[in-house]
């Protein structure tokens, strides 16, 4: 990493950002702040995605839309179930409230954010 903790763009280019359909929503069954995203990455490709934005989304209220996510980090467990990448959202300093990030406009699942 560079100086002041910035990174270079060819550390920036090794993150797959990319738009992602949300096809079905639901609340972890062992987590009071996580939900459980099935994903559309388009081209037939599926990812199920555990974010903490239970605290400011319902489950229903995501379906539908297409948000940004990292989609080649490595898969983790969180609370017994495997996360397949990361959305992208937004908090102030106390992350007392998220927003997930969205695009503009009918963009398909898959595409790369640049």
């Amino acid at each position: 990493m560079s100086a002041a903790g910035r990174v270079t763009i060819d550390e920036f280019s090794r993150f797959e950002i990319r738009t992602a359909r949300v096809v079905d929503c639901r609340v972890h069954p062992d987590a009071d702040r996580l939900l459980i995203l099935d994903c559309d990455l388009g081209e037939g490709e599926r990812r199920q995605i555990v974010a903490g934005i239970r605290r400011s989304y319902a489950p229903e209220a995501l379906v539908g839309r297409t948000i940004v996510i990292v989609a080649n980090l490595e898969p983790a467990v969180l609370r017994g179930v495997e996360s397949q990448g990361m959305l992208l959202a937004a908090s102030p300093p106390d992350r007392a409230t998220v927003a997930v990030l969205t695009v503009d406009g009918d963009v398909p699942a898959g595409w790369k954010v640049t």
